[in-house]
């Protein structure tokens, strides 16, 4: 059976970064390395606490990432306080990176966000939030990873960095 090259089967974001989902092998590793709580979040569509998240009142610059791929999410300057108890921002990186899922749990109505890349669950979006989008993405913080100004967005699937990218 012949099977695709990458080339052929990868997909990119307007912002450059590859889309193209995870390989078994490479799923196999990305899950192995999650705690607990983050497999219930991310793999089980699971929400933690509110207040509790290490990122809901996170004040420093930089990009907030995919904590399963480290796609790259929501730049720190989208970040805003909404009171909800979960870390919470106006705008993605790319609207290509999250991935919008109708959910009917809970008796509830909602849009779910998903990571395009690897599936993972990070929350949902609402139309309540500040212009200029009116939108509020609500994230669980274990679905994200931070990564300060000024250092390298990681790479966990060895893909390389888009060219050009410069992380503000």
């Amino acid at each position: 059976m012949d099977h695709p090259t990458p080339a052929a089967t990868e997909r990119r974001s307007q912002a450059g970064f590859d889309l193209t989902p995870p390989t078994p092998a490479q799923r196999e590793r990305l899950v192995a390395d999650l705690t607990d709580e983050e497999r219930h979040v991310i793999l089980e569509h699971g929400t933690e606490r509110p207040f509790c998240g290490v990122f809901n009142e996170a004040k420093a610059r930089g990009t907030y990432t995919c904590r399963q791929c480290g796609l790259p999410l929501f730049r720190s300057g989208t970040k805003f306080e909404s009171g909800t108890g979960w870390p919470s921002f106006f705008d993605p990186i790319d609207r290509s990176h999250v991935a919008f899922v109708r959910d009917t749990s809970y008796g509830m109505v909602r849009t779910e966000i998903r990571c395009t890349r690897c599936d993972g669950h990070l929350g949902h979006v609402f139309n309540d939030g500040p212009p200029p989008t009116g939108e509020r993405y609500c994230m669980n913080s274990v679905s994200l990873s931070f990564v300060p100004e000024g250092e390298p967005l990681p790479d966990l699937l060895d893909r390389g960095a888009p060219e050009g990218e410069a992380q503000t």
